[in-house]
């Protein structure tokens, strides 16, 4: 029993020592000393800044709103002023078709990525979706130039463009495989597969940490592809081959520390952009994270 223990001490030990080495820090949750939920602790609200344990959004005060709109994990947010609504990411040219109603928010799901979208921006819209609670401005401070960032997308502190300057997300905003901007991956039922020889020596240098949706056998962007709503500055899982706890900001999945002046920032857009990676769009595959 000692043995296995002495034996584990010393494989904790060198994993830290090759991290060290890279660059890399890994944190633990206690280092960073605040809750993880971050901003969407809602200044003190908690988990019922979103969720709703009883009568949906008039659980959360908001008066007149039928409450079968939190029908769909206990939302708490009001999601009708978003019912049906249009919506161009990215220039325009990615459309997303919001559902209509509570009714087509169920039978698609929350596996859909409209829903995902419909429910992060029943808080982030900020134009036909007004949340009270938030100040539309991030909680922590721009790296490396400081200030701070719109949190509204659509109101008028992000500017007239409304969502068409804002990453595609959506039904047509999918990862693919091959060719000159995508990774020499594999896509199977909307999953993707970093196995081929540049991709696999990226997910050593970095990881793939981004979570795409499978929809109609795609890999789908949404929202919550490069965001994780519960995890505001730590993100829990492998980078660089090692699991452990690693530092991040805005939600983001993934090592994403700026302020170090190192890669890292640019290695987790590289998740998806392999053409603009050291490993595949330059034939650098000794490049570490740092």
């Amino acid at each position: 029993m000692k043995k296995a223990m002495l034996l584990a001490l010393f494989v904790m030990i060198g994993a830290g020592l090759a991290l060290a080495q890279s660059g890399v820090t890994i944190p633990t949750a206690p280092q960073l000393g605040v809750d993880t939920l971050g901003a969407h602790l809602g200044y003190g609200r908690g988990c019922v800044m979103c969720h709703a344990p009883h009568s949906g959004p008039a659980g959360n005060n908001a008066a007149g709103v039928a409450t079968s709109t939190g029908a769909t994990a206990l939302w708490g947010q009001n999601l009708t002023p978003l019912y049906g609504d249009v919506i161009g990411f990215g220039g325009g040219g990615y459309s997303v078709t919001l559902p209509a109603s509570q009714t087509t928010v169920n039978s698609l799901g929350v596996g859909d990525p409209t829903v995902i979208i419909l429910f992060c921006l029943s808080c982030h819209d900020g134009n036909l979706a007004k949340v009270a609670m938030m100040k539309g401005q991030t909680v922590e401070t721009l790296p490396i130039v400081g200030g701070t960032a719109p949190t509204l997308l659509n109101s008028a502190a992000a500017g007239a463009a409304g969502y068409a300057n804002d990453h595609p997300v959506g039904p047509s905003a999918s990862v693919g495989c091959g060719g000159q901007w995508n990774w020499d991956c594999t896509s199977t039922n909307g999953k993707i597969l970093m196995n081929g020889p540049d991709s696999s020596i990226f997910v050593g240098n970095y990881g793939f940490a981004v979570s795409l949706t499978a929809y109609n056998g795609n890999p789908t962007v949404t929202c919550t592809t490069c965001h994780n709503q519960h995890f505001e500055n730590i993100y829990s899982g492998t980078m660089t081959g090692v699991k452990g706890y690693y530092q991040t900001m805005f939600f983001l999945r993934g090592y994403y520390q700026p302020n170090t002046g190192g890669n890292n920032s640019a290695q987790f857009c590289r998740q998806c952009h392999g053409g603009n990676s050291n490993e595949f769009g330059a034939g650098q595959l000794t490049v570490p994270t740092s």
